[in-house]
C-alpha cells in the first residue's frame, strides 16, 4: 500500500482480519464488552490503562463475526465460534492474559459522569436529594409541575424532601433533563461493562469472577449433599451415600437383634449393656475420672495386676458402629 493512500474497503476488512485472527492466536481470554455511550476519549484512556497485557479491539459485529469464523475455518479452532452469538449490540472484545478479575476491575476505574439528556433509558433510579437548591423563587412553579416538594429559605428554593425522579428502564423526560441540568446533577455513568467472558473455549457470566474459594467449596458441598439425599431416596449406592447406607442398614439389622433371640457380635455389647444397664455407669466412670485427673487411690495396684486377656486377631471390632 502506498504511503498517504487511504486503504479501500476491501483492504481494511482484509487489514481487520488478520488483526482479530493474530489477536485470536495469541490470547486464550477475552472479555466481551458493552461500549454504550462510551466516547473516543474514554476509550483511549481504557486502552492506555490496559495497556501491557491487554488490547481493546473494536469493530463493527459482522466484521468480528466474519474474522471468528474465518479463524475457525484456517485453524480448525471451532471454539471460538462461540464468540459469535455474544456479539450482540454495541460490544467490543478486550484480549487479556492477565487475572480475568482484575482487568475487570482495571476497566471499572474508567467510567465517567453523564447527564441525563432527553430520551435516554434510565440505567438507575435517579433521585433528587432535599437540600438547598441555590435557584431563586422564580423557578418554584418548575418544581410543583414534577411534583416536588419546596420551600423558600433565604431567598432560594429549598428541596423538602428526597424524590425518585426517573425509575430505571424509563426515558428520561425534557422537565427531568432540564431540573437535573439546573441543579448540576449528572445521574449517570458509563464506561465499558463486562457482558460475559471467553476463557478457552468456554463461555460464562462475569459474576462468576466474583466467586470465592469458601463459595466454591459450599457449592461443592450443596451438590454432594443433594447426591446423598437422592441417591438415599433411591437406594442407589454412590460414594457419598455409601456410609449412611451402611449405617443404617447396620441400624436396621442391630434393632431386629435386640428385639428377637438373633444376634451377631456386633449385637452382643449392645444387648449386654441392655440387660445391665450398671455397666454404663461402670464404663462412663474411668473416662470421667482420667478427664479430670483423678483416680482411685484404693486398689490401684491390684488392677494393675489383673492383665486383660490378649484379643485375638479374629475378633471383631464391636466398638466400630457404637
Amino acid at each position: 500500500m502506498a504511503v498517504g493512500v487511504k486503504p479501500t474497503r476491501a483492504e481494511k476488512k482484509t487489514l481487520y482480519d488478520k488483526k482479530l485472527c493474530q489477536r485470536l492466536g495469541e490470547y486464550s481470554q477475552i472479555l466481551i464488552v458493552g461500549a454504550d455511550n462510551v466516547g473516543s476519549k474514554q476509550l483511549q484512556d481504557i486502552r492506555k490503562g490496559l495497556r501491557g497485557e491487554s488490547v481493546v479491539l473494536m469493530g463493527k459485529n459482522t466484521m468480528m463475526k466474519r474474522s471468528i469464523k474465518v479463524y475457525a475455518e484456517k485453524t480448525g479452532n471451532k471454539t471460538v465460534l462461540n464468540l459469535i452469538p455474544l456479539l450482540v449490540g454495541n460490544v467490543g472484545l478486550i484480549f487479556t492474559k492477565g487475572d480475568l478479575k482484575e482487568v475487570r476491575e482495571e476497566v471499572a476505574k474508567y467510567k465517567v459522569g453523564a447527564p441525563a439528556r432527553v430520551g435516554l433509558v434510565a440505567p438507575i433510579d435517579v433521585v433528587v436529594p432535599p437540600g438547598n437548591t441555590g435557584l431563586d423563587p422564580s423557578q418554584t412553579s418548575f418544581f410543583q409541575v414534577l411534583n416536588i416538594p419546596t420551600k423558600i429559605n433565604k431567598g432560594t428554593v429549598e428541596i423538602i424532601a428526597s424524590v425518585e425522579l426517573i425509575r430505571k428502564g424509563e426515558k428520561v423526560g425534557s422537565s427531568e433533563a432540564a431540573l437535573l441540568s439546573k441543579l448540576g446533577i449528572r445521574p449517570f455513568s458509563y464506561g465499558l461493562v463486562v457482558q460475559s467472558v471467553y476463557d478457552n473455549g468456554s463461555v460464562f457470566s462475569p459474576e462468576v469472577l466474583d466467586l470465592t474459594e469458601d463459595d466454591l467449596v459450599e457449592k461443592f458441598a450443596a451438590g454432594v449433599n443433594m447426591v446423598t439425599s437422592l441417591s438415599l431416596a433411591l437406594s442407589y449406592p454412590t460414594l457419598a451415600a455409601a456410609p449412611h447406607m451402611l449405617i443404617n442398614a447396620y441400624n436396621n439389622v442391630l434393632a431386629v437383634a435386640v428385639d428377637t433371640e438373633y444376634s451377631f457380635p456386633q449385637a452382643d455389647k449392645v444387648k449386654e449393656y441392655l440387660k445391665d444397664p450398671s455397666k454404663f455407669v461402670v464404663a462412663v466412670a474411668p473416662v470421667a475420672a482420667a478427664d479430670s485427673g483423678v483416680g482411685p487411690a484404693v486398689g490401684a495396684k491390684e488392677e494393675e495386676k489383673e492383665e486383660p486377656a490378649e484379643e485375638s486377631d479374629d475378633e471383631p471390632l464391636i466398638g466400630l458402629f457404637d
